[in-house]
């Protein structure tokens, strides 16, 4: 029986390039692709994949949160991340949120196959990258340096970087203006700063807005 495969990333050439390795393995079944993490929320629950190969940054919801739901409601469910970033807080925010595994972007299409053989063994890949780093934070109490973004937050941190005024943002996600206020404190908590400067240099390097607005 093959495996069932779902990818979910924004970025369609690296997608793309991605599925075309996949399909050609005759012992996997790439069943779909999404763009955001409510998607692949939706479609973990139409489709049922055996695993889920999950960006961590797309639109929207963000991977960590998505797999943090697929896992919960299927954890039958395999999700192996993927992401450019070799930070501690992903890393470990997405292992915490239930994921297998955690591929580099960089080193995708090299290791992708394995990872995905390792996942389903029932084991946990880690790329060469960042295994060092999980160990280390394994034996040490110390926290990770960001805790990851709620779905709610990374949508108030988009606008924030774009230079929307607190009761802007209220307007626009139908909240009130204490719970942005409490959203807007909460963010810079967990990354650990009170500029609005860094925060818009953190949702640009996300992905989250872009350098030109």
């Amino acid at each position: 029986m093959s495996t069932r495969v779902l990818l979910a990333d924004d970025h369609e050439i690296f997608v793309e390039g991605l599925r075309s390795l996949l399909d050609k393995e005759p012992q996997l079944d790439v069943i779909g692709t999404v763009t955001d993490g409510a998607e692949a929320v939706q479609s973990a629950r139409e489709q049922q994949p055996d695993i889920v190969v999950m960006d961590l940054t797309m639109p929207g919801m963000s991977g960590i949160e998505a797999t943090r739901l697929i896992t919960a409601e299927r954890p039958t469910v395999k999700v192996l991340s993927l992401s450019m970033h070799a930070d501690r807080g992903f890393v470990m925010g997405a292992l915490d949120a239930g994921a297998s595994g955690y591929v580099l972007k960089d080193g995708a299409k090299s290791e992708l196959l394995d990872a995905i053989r390792t996942v389903m063994a029932g084991q946990v890949y880690l790329s060469p990258g960042i295994a060092g780093m999980v160990v280390a934070a394994a034996r040490s109490n110390v926290p990770p340096r960001f805790t990851p973004l709620t779905e709610r937050e990374s949508e108030v941190l988009k606008l924030l970087a774009q230079g929307e005024t607190t009761k802007k943002i209220a307007l626009r996600l139908r909240l009130s203006v204490k719970t942005v206020g409490t959203h807007r404190r909460n963010i810079m908590e967990k990354l650990n700063t009170d500029s609005i400067a860094k925060l818009t240099k953190f949702a640009i390097r996300e992905g989250l807005t872009s350098a030109e607005g």
